[in-house]
């Protein structure tokens, strides 16, 4: 038969999807609070990232800005940490939180924090896992394959495959970006970025941005629990 028994039990994905979407309107409710608070020490994204990377004694990362909103990240390869333009130039307290979060990452891989080194690897294997299986399970499912057929189960099996490593990078991820967030807090406080009335706002900004990585982390395992459902049902 076909795989409606997959789309049958898509309605397992509804709570995973409304969390997502209310995590993300967390985010977004709250960077904008906190990006009308301007930080009263006056630090720009760019310069608490390089008193940070300063302070720690790590001179081999540059910053640079980017375009988009929220595109900040840090390279472990190029060794960059890249803000996006509301951050780099910016003095308020959201923006100021996310640069230190960025920074966060460059301090954890010049320490050699090991989650992250880990994180590095699982996504290299998933990257390459969902290029050559994500089009087998595409097709399978548009479709229909049996489920018994060797094409069937083929597809059954990359989706395992791809979700299953999918919800293993989500579980690495999210305890490094909490640690980065940490690492952006303390840092943020002890070099005097911001004082101990802002910091919550940084906090609660960071605090907002971590829920995306749990309802992240929630879809893929819905998504993996919907194929393994799919093999279990077949497999009876």
């Amino acid at each position: 038969m076909l795989y409606w028994e997959y789309y049958l039990m898509g309605i397992i994905l509804l709570p995973g999807i409304i969390f997502a979407i209310w995590a993300q309107a967390r985010v977004n409710t709250t960077y904008s609070k906190y990006s009308k608070v301007i930080s009263a020490n006056g630090y720009t994204g760019k310069d608490a990232v390089l008193k940070m990377l300063n302070e720690n004694g790590i001179n081999d990362v540059s910053v640079m800005r980017i375009d988009g909103e929220l595109t900040d990240n840090f390279n472990p390869r190029t060794k960059r940490v890249s803000l996006s333009n509301n951050v780099y130039s910016s003095s308020t307290i959201a923006a100021l939180g996310v640069a230190a979060h960025e920074c966060g990452h460059a301090i954890q891989h010049s320490r050699g924090y090991a989650p992250a080194k880990l994180r590095s690897v699982v996504v290299t294997v998933s990257n390459i896992s969902s290029t050559i299986l994500w089009p087998i399970v595409f097709l399978g499912l548009f479709l229909g394959f049996a489920v018994d057929s060797p094409i069937g189960k083929m597809v059954l099996w990359s989706g395992i495959i791809v979700f299953g490593l999918s919800f293993l990078f989500s579980l690495i991820t999210l305890p490094v970006e909490l640690d980065a967030s940490k690492r952006a807090i303390n840092e943020l406080v002890r070099l005097d970025i911001v004082d101990n009335t802002e910091v919550i706002g940084a906090r609660e900004v960071l605090n907002a941005a971590a829920l995306t990585y749990v309802a992240a982390m929630v879809v893929s395992l819905l998504n993996l629990l919907r194929f393994l459902l799919v093999f279990l049902r077949r497999n009876d």
